[in-house]
């Protein structure tokens, strides 16, 4: 089975490495995903842009795909799911939740001659970067690439209720399930509370697994999405 994976703000297909080949070895087809405006260079990309990127790499799979979506990204993983209800096997969330249609996808961090640069690790202090290094931390804002004005301010459009038929993972780094859960049932993200198929995994990490539990988050990816 495929297993899309679509990286958040600042990252490209590369952060996906060590989880990939954790995937490869335990026999499935891992497709990182780089998408327009982060890692090809662009910085007039859109989110219309991004989306059109998953939704051709859905396409292209060759059976019904899990799409994976860190941070971010659980929004685009999400659009795939609205876009393509029929067509994706189970979304896989991983330290984020999907935005509401209307709302903007990602307007965080102060925008800089349209880009939105890494701000810095103060916004990041505590449970989201508790187990990254200096040297972690200095590699990663070396390498962070500036997300495009056109992607972080773009707005969500979710028009087909489908996609709360998609079953989702959700799987939770610098938060419990428990605080996933108690977030969800509060009415603070939506879009899961009408998942008809909703599960949760814990990870003992912070905001980025895939830098610092590679192998333990292929593990649960290809786990929670029931691949033999």
């Amino acid at each position: 089975m495929d297993v899309l994976l679509i990286a958040g703000l600042w990252l490209d297909g590369s952060a996906w490495d060590g989880v990939a080949s954790a995937l490869r070895s335990l026999g499935h087809r891992p497709v990182p995903l780089t998408l327009p405006g982060q890692g090809d260079g662009s910085t007039t990309a859109t989110l219309d842009d991004q989306v059109a990127t998953v939704l051709a790499a859905v396409d292209a799979a060759a059976d019904k795909p899990v799409v994976v979506g860190h941070s971010a990204a659980c929004t685009l993983a999400w659009l795939a799911a609205d876009a393509r209800p029929d067509k994706i096997a189970e979304v896989v969330l991983i330290g984020g939740f999907p935005a509401a249609d209307g709302k903007p996808y990602a307007d965080f961090f102060e925008l800089r001659d349209g880009v939105m640069p890494f701000p810095g690790w103060a916004p990041f202090d505590g449970p989201d970067s508790i187990d990254l290094d200096e040297e972690a931390k200095r590699a990663f804002a070396a390498t962070a690439i500036p997300v495009p004005e056109g992607v972080t301010t773009g707005v969500v459009r979710l028009t087909d209720e489908r996609r709360f038929k998609v079953p989702v993972l959700v799987i939770c780094p610098e938060f419990t399930p428990a605080q996933a859960k108690e977030w969800i049932n509060a009415g603070d993200v939506p879009e899961l509370a009408r998942a008809e198929h909703l599960d949760f995994a814990d990870i003992d990490s912070g905001h980025w697994p895939m830098h610092t539990k590679p192998v333990e988050l292929a593990r649960l990816i290809a786990k929670g999405a029931d691949l033999p």
